[in-house]
């Protein structure tokens, strides 16, 4: 596979050039496969390397992985549609988000896409009655604390987390795509205005909106946990969909530095561009991984979650509630 790359970035370069994967050794295989499980990756590598000659167990490991992207893809829809019966007597708009809206769309993105809790976006005005309706249909609260259950209700840009009790799949409702702690605000009632439905009455952002809406899950919220799979998605949406309008809506959503990044490290890691300046340390952050898929560069991993709790709120907020949260555990 070229030059000798000890991090993630092996992952990287196989995603985005399938064929020079041909005539790794055995522990090469142990590496990218270690660090597609890592990443939560190995199902969109199954589909990308299928039908490329390959060890007869990585063909089998890759084969199990292709049939579990499946077998989530199907849950993932059958999770939505369970909501959809939910909300169905609520006269609001319900958005899919993330890897759902990815799979429910049939969009390249979703292709092997490991899929976790549900997420949907909803006006903030609906609310109370998307809340009422999900309780009396079997969902139930995963955080029972009294300062937890406040703090999302009056911080964040979700209600706090409901599980099924029946199901045990997890449903987190938006009303925004960002804490309303956050420096930047997005415009939430223009990402849901201008959602596309689909057939059964649900709908998905416009991929415009998508692109935003990941790039500020990445940038502008999170500790860059999962990375490499959010700039996945980044790079399917693009190729998929271009660019068109893309700088337009980040302006609208006070997101453009952010899209921005999530366009060059997209480069940086999928394409043929070098990462420069301080991009360079977001890759760092996002490829550190060893040979065995394990965490590395602890520095550089603290040093992004404690910047991202920085982007949450402002200093005396983040210090009262860290504190909070200390005396608590």
């Amino acid at each position: 596979m070229g030059e000798d790359v000890t991090d993630a970035r092996v992952l990287a370069r196989a995603l985005a050039d399938p064929a020079s994967v041909v005539g790794l050794d055995p522990d090469g295989w142990t590496t990218l496969l270690a660090m597609a499980r890592a990443e939560q990756l190995i199902g969109t590598l199954a589909i990308r390397l299928d039908g490329l000659p390959m060890p007869a167990a990585v063909k089998a490991i890759l084969a199990d992985a292709r049939a579990a992207a499946e077998q989530g893809r199907r849950a993932a829809l059958w999770e939505a549609e369970m909501a959809r019966r939910a909300l169905a007597a609520i006269d609001c708009p319900v958005v899919l988000l993330k890897g759902t809206a990815f799979v429910a769309g049939g969009l390249s993105a979703g292709q092997g896409r490991s899929i976790g809790d549900l997420d949907i976006l909803v006006p903030r005005a609906s609310l109370d009655a998307v809340e009422s309706a999900l309780l009396a249909a079997g969902w139930e609260w995963v955080k029972p604390d009294p300062y937890d259950d406040a703090y999302y209700r009056r911080w964040m840009h979700e209600l706090p987390p409901l599980i099924h009790r029946e199901r045990d799949r997890m449903i987190d409702v938006h009303h925004t795509i960002l804490p309303l702690t956050a420096r930047i605000t997005p415009d939430a009632d223009a990402l849901v205005e201008d959602s596309v439905p689909l057939a059964n009455g649900l709908r998905i952002l416009s991929p415009n909106g998508m692109i935003v809406h990941a790039a500020a899950h990445l940038f502008a919220d999170g500790d860059l946990a999962g990375g490499m799979r959010n700039l996945w998605d980044i790079r399917c949406l693009v190729e998929e969909f271009g660019t068109d309008g893309l700088d337009a809506e980040a302006r609208r959503h006070g997101l453009r530095d952010e899209v921005a990044r999530s366009l060059r490290l997209v480069d940086a890691l999928f394409g043929v561009t070098r990462a420069r300046g301080v991009d360079r340390l977001y890759v760092r952050r996002i490829a550190a991984r060893d040979g065995w898929g394990r965490p590395t560069r602890p520095i550089t991993r603290l040093a992004f979650y404690v910047r991202s709790h920085w982007l949450r709120m402002p200093p005396a907020m983040l210090a009262r509630h860290l504190w909070i949260k200390f005396r608590k555990a």
